[in-house]
């Protein structure tokens, strides 16, 4: 199977991965939540090529993860801006932070922090169930097909 392809895949992991799952475009949203959202800033920050960037940002355009506003008209210039859809992937974001906090840290230890606005705590972000407000770990859960 060619990586273009995995998303007709009858498989959530596979068709979010055709969306989200090359390492620019991950960056790409680490980025905009963190509040870049403007091409030239997103393209110094990353150092990517602005033929990949423009290619990135177009992808998550049209599967409705980014929205493109103008902020001026000549020239034209745009930000781009989650949608809910992308503001979705947060947990996503918030997850690969804490499993590089554990593992890929550095002696310095990690580069940023977690804060919950409401209290000011700084936080280890983790799943809950909905239902019992329990920690979910791997061992905790069971994976049926649909």
């Amino acid at each position: 199977m060619r990586w273009d392809e995995i998303g007709e895949l009858r498989c959530s992991v596979a068709r979010s991965l055709s969306v989200v799952g090359d390492r620019w475009t991950l960056l790409i949203l680490r980025d905009v939540f963190l509040g870049v959202r403007r091409f030239e800033d997103l393209q110094r920050n990353l150092g990517l090529t602005r033929h990949l960037l423009a290619e990135r940002l177009r992808k998550l355009e049209e599967h409705g993860v980014l929205l493109r506003v103008r902020y001026r008209e000549r020239p034209a210039r745009y930000d781009y801006r989650l949608t809910r859809k992308g503001v979705d992937l947060y947990p996503i974001l918030l997850s690969l932070v804490r499993w590089g906090d554990r593992w890929m840290a550095d002696d310095l230890g990690p580069p940023m922090q977690v804060v919950h606005q409401t209290c000011g705590r700084v936080i280890a972000p983790a799943l809950q169930c909905p239902e019992c407000g329990g920690n979910l770990t791997a061992p905790d859960l069971r994976v049926e097909l649909a």
